[in-house]
């Protein structure tokens, strides 16, 4: 069985955080659950997935959510797919396990 500690890895100076997205939504919320399966954190976001408009939507709630810069927050990987691993710049890993946990 995993944990949320899954979908978290440390970087030099940031964390990568795997996200399995639901574009499309009634609500935003993040975290809006864990994927065990996936080993990723669920997002839910409102914008749909056209023209990169759900990623700029991932970036600003995540920023809103946790206090962060958005220039601090980067999809890696993913652009195109509902996983995607994203840089966040500013936290730990252990600040952003308990976040996370605080959340779920």
């Amino acid at each position: 069985m995993g944990s949320v500690d899954d979908a978290i890895t440390a970087e030099e100076d940031a964390v990568v955080l795997t996200l399995d997205v639901s574009a499309g939504s009634k609500k935003e919320r993040f975290p809006a659950g864990f994927n065990e399966w996936r080993s990723a954190v669920l997002i839910q976001i409102k914008a749909p997935a056209i023209e990169g408009r759900a990623n700029k939507a991932i970036v600003a709630l995540i920023a809103s959510e946790t206090g962060l810069k958005k220039s601090n927050i980067m999809i890696l990987s993913g652009a195109t797919s509902t996983i995607k691993r994203v840089r966040i710049r500013g936290c730990t890993p252990e600040s952003m396990a308990a976040f996370l946990a605080k959340r779920l």
